[in-house]
C-alpha cells in the first residue's frame, strides 16, 4: 500500500512537471522602447497605426500618441505626436506637459508648445544624466484629459 501511494505521488509530480514544460511560452519583456500600457484584445497592427516616426506609440480612446526622444549633447529634444481619429489628424489645440522622474528619482515638470510646421509638440529636457527617464504625458483637448506614460535611456 505504501509503494503504491509513493508510485502515484512520483507519478503525478512528473506529470505536473512535463506539463509545466510543455507551457513555456518564454515571455520576455523589454521596456527599452515601448510605452507602459497594456494593449488591448482589439489593438491595431503597425499598419492600421498609419505612419508613425519611429517613436513609442500609445493608442488611447480616440487619440494616437507618439513619443520621440531625441538626445543632444546638452538635452534631450522631445516630440510628441498628438492626433485623432482613424486618419490620425494632429490636435494642435492641446495644452501639453510631461511629468519626468529622472534617473536619481527626482521630478521635473516639462512643458510642451505646438509646432504648427511640423505638426507636433516640443519640449525640451536639460538633465543629461545617464539612465532611464519615465516619462507621464498630460494633455488637456478641450476639457477632454489624455493621458501616457512613455520612458527613454540616456
Amino acid at each position: 500500500m505504501k509503494s503504491l501511494k509513493s508510485s502515484v505521488i512520483v507519478l503525478g509530480s512528473v506529470a505536473l512537471i512535463f506539463l509545466g514544460a510543455c507551457n513555456n511560452s518564454n515571455q520576455t519583456a523589454s521596456t527599452e522602447n515601448s510605452p507602459t500600457v497594456t494593449p488591448t484584445p482589439a489593438a491595431k497592427t503597425e499598419s492600421q497605426h498609419g505612419a508613425t516616426q519611429g517613436g513609442q506609440v500609445v493608442e488611447t480612446g480616440k487619440y494616437h500618441l507618439e513619443f520621440v526622444p531625441v538626445k543632444e549633447a546638452n538635452q534631450t529634444h522631445i516630440d510628441l505626436y498628438l492626433q485623432t481619429g482613424d486618419s490620425h489628424e494632429a490636435v494642435s489645440n492641446a495644452k501639453v506637459t510631461g511629468q519626468v522622474q529622472l534617473p536619481d528619482g527626482k521630478q521635473k515638470t516639462i512643458p510642451f508648445a505646438y509646432a504648427a510646421k511640423d505638426k507636433h509638440y516640443t519640449g525640451i529636457l536639460t538633465e543629461k544624466a545617464p539612465g532611464q527617464y519615465q516619462v507621464k504625458i498630460s494633455a488637456d483637448v478641450k476639457g477632454e484629459k489624455v493621458d501616457a506614460r512613455f520612458s527613454f535611456n540616456r
